[in-house]
């Protein structure tokens, strides 16, 4: 199962974004989203959050 982005506490500061490997997080309006068919599990976004936002 792919990670997920908590849209109600998501601050779109694209820390996540950045440290993705495989570009699988896109901007979607005003949130993120994770691409569960590109996300390779890694966790590297779920732990780069600053606010914990990626579960």
């Amino acid at each position: 199962m792919a990670y997920k982005i908590d849209s109600n506490v998501c601050v779109c500061c694209g820390t996540c974004i950045s440290s993705c490997p495989v570009s699988a997080i896109k901007q979607e309006g005003n949130s993120y989203i994770i691409d569960e068919n590109l996300c390779s599990n890694c966790g590297i976004c779920s732990a780069s959050c600053p606010i914990n936002a990626i579960s």
